[in-house]
């Protein structure tokens, strides 16, 4: 049976005569679009437009909810409940799915964004709120969450379906953690190395912390950050390395 592995894209997170990332030029090598719903990027506008470029290129549309915190990008720390954690999901979530469903499509997926999804790896009480969100909205949407982390038995535990998440340009800690962005070489910027951290998860379901250790992974799907510079080198170049390797891109 051929491997087969998901590679989603964080877009739609321009706003206003702001403008991030090249999402047009990256959806025809990714098989889902994590879309910003507003609070850390993106507007009513680029939700529409971002929602319609992913229905040409038959890409699966998946909410992109984050922390209100538009300066921050929703990637500082934020002091927020559970309950409000909730809140701000079933408002981000359910905006897109009314966008989707102006045009005729729905969601497929749900995946936090920045901050947000990083507090929720380890916070439990964070997590199950992110997770009764996205069930309450719609109990069939696919909920992301980072590979080998405690979302995924929470998320389940709830009733979602949970595809595991790796990452193609971020390094990670030795408890299979994404190092912190505010660390040297957080990011991967070199495209080999990130080709080869890509099959090492996709082929033998490990990676290689940045202290050498060999981490266990699940690879459902992987992601690649749009607003990341030469994103779409990265994303043109992985699908064809997975490509070349016999693996399968698709949801």
């Amino acid at each position: 049976m051929a491997l087969r592995i998901d590679l989603n894209c964080d877009m739609g997170e321009s706003f206003g005569a702001w403008k991030m990332g090249n999402d047009e030029e990256i959806l025809p090598f990714v098989s889902s679009a994590n879309i910003a719903c507003g609070f850390h990027g993106g507007d009513p506008a680029t939700m529409r437009k971002t929602v319609a470029a992913a229905l040409k290129h038959g890409v699966s549309i998946g909410a992109h909810p984050g922390l209100p915190d538009l300066q921050g990008f929703g990637r500082r720390n934020m002091a927020i409940t559970d309950q409000e954690a909730y809140d701000m999901m079933v408002v981000q979530i359910g905006a897109l799915a009314g966008v989707a469903a102006s045009q005729g499509t729905r969601l497929r997926h749900v995946k936090a964004h920045g901050q947000l999804y990083n507090m929720a790896v380890k916070n439990e009480g964070l997590t199950r709120a992110l997770a009764q969100a996205t069930y309450d909205v719609d109990k069939e949407l696919v909920f992301f969450a980072l590979a080998g982390s405690q979302m995924i038995p929470i998320a389940e535990s709830i009733g979602l379906r949970v595809a595991s998440e790796v990452f193609g340009d971020r390094n990670y800690s030795p408890d299979g953690t994404l190092s912190p962005r505010n660390q040297p070489n957080a990011m991967i910027t070199d495209v080999q190395q990130s080709i080869k951290q890509v099959l090492q998860m996709v082929k033998t379901g490990t990676l290689t912390a940045n202290d050498g250790t060999i981490v266990k992974v699940r690879a459902d799907t992987l992601c690649i950050h749009g607003d990341q510079p030469g994103a779409v080198t990265f994303a043109k170049a992985i699908r064809e390395a997975l490509r070349a390797e016999g693996i399968e891109v698709g949801v």
